[in-house]
């Protein structure tokens, strides 16, 4: 069954699903291209956790009217195999730097990649990981946080767990998400769109917090000083606005841009925004 795309984002180039292979098995990805190659570089995407490549959907379609687009689904969420455990940072990037050398991706000419939220840590461990086969990094809600910040939201990461007989934990998530994704989206989001979305993170049950146990042990003030190539830090006005300032002053070449127009949904109402930010950064 095709995914479902929002009425207005349809009549672009199709977007396929297919795998690879990674270190943790199969590796799930989103893929379209336009119908006449434009030579401009690939663009790998990675999406924040849980949820899955689908939520890029929108921009997927769009960002392939002139350039091959890899959206992929981080291992243990959507369609991606599961690791046997939470796996640290380097070793998700590592899987996600399989993949794109298993599709032959970066050989010629350098990827791009973009990243939301906890995808933006997973890009610049990728982009240290293979520096050769990455070129430039557009980034959106940088999860920077204090050592002390950092600690107490690991705790709570390794507190969620398998749920108990009465599921009344995990149900609570759930009116929560459905609340958040749903109910809460802002005026012009589409239903559909967003119940898929809920969908796909609400897959990942107690696996939610797998990505965060690594995402809060990560020490981004080492880490994203390693990060050679050039990054566009390209930031809406939610609520890591400010960890995003302060993140892009680690990075040796970096740049930011604001959306002051966007606030949440931006998968859903701020496409012509980041389109236009990822196609004049990456040429």
């Amino acid at each position: 069954m095709p995914d479902y795309m929002p009425p207005s984002d349809r009549g672009g180039p199709q977007v396929r699903r297919a795998y690879t292979e990674c270190r943790f098995g199969q590796l799930h990805y989103r893929y379209a291209a336009p119908a006449v190659r434009s030579g401009k570089p690939a663009l790998v995407m990675l999406h924040q956790n849980p949820s899955s490549s689908q939520e890029y959907l929108p921009l997927i379609a769009e960002m392939a009217k002139d350039r091959e687009v890899y959206a992929f689904d981080t291992p243990g969420n959507g369609m991606s195999d599961t690791p046997p455990e939470p796996q640290p940072l380097d070793q998700l990037a590592g899987a996600f730097a399989d993949g794109i050398a298993a599709l032959g991706l970066g050989e010629e000419r350098s990827v791009d990649l973009f990243g939301y939220h906890s995808g933006t840590y997973l890009c610049t461990e990728l982009a240290i990981a293979a520096p050769l086969r990455v070129g430039r990094l557009v980034l959106s809600g940088l999860p920077m946080r204090s050592v002390q910040e950092r600690e107490v939201n690991l705790a709570k990461a390794r507190a969620v767990t398998l749920p108990g007989e009465d599921g009344d934990e995990i149900l609570d998530w759930m009116r929560w998400l459905w609340n958040f994704t749903v109910t809460e989206r802002l005026p012009g989001a589409d239903f559909e769109q967003a119940v898929w979305t809920f969908r796909d993170k609400a897959a990942a049950m107690h696996r939610r917090a797998w990505t965060y146990i690594g995402v809060w042990s990560y020490d981004a003030a080492k880490r994203l000083p390693l990060v050679t190539q050039p990054v566009l830090v390209v930031q809406p006005h939610e609520p890591l606005l400010e960890a995003s300032r302060e993140a892009a002053a680690f990075f040796p070449d970096a740049r930011c841009e604001e959306l002051p127009g966007l606030s949440r949904d931006v998968f859903a109402v701020g496409i012509p925004e980041f389109a236009r930010s990822i196609r004049s950064f990456c040429q």
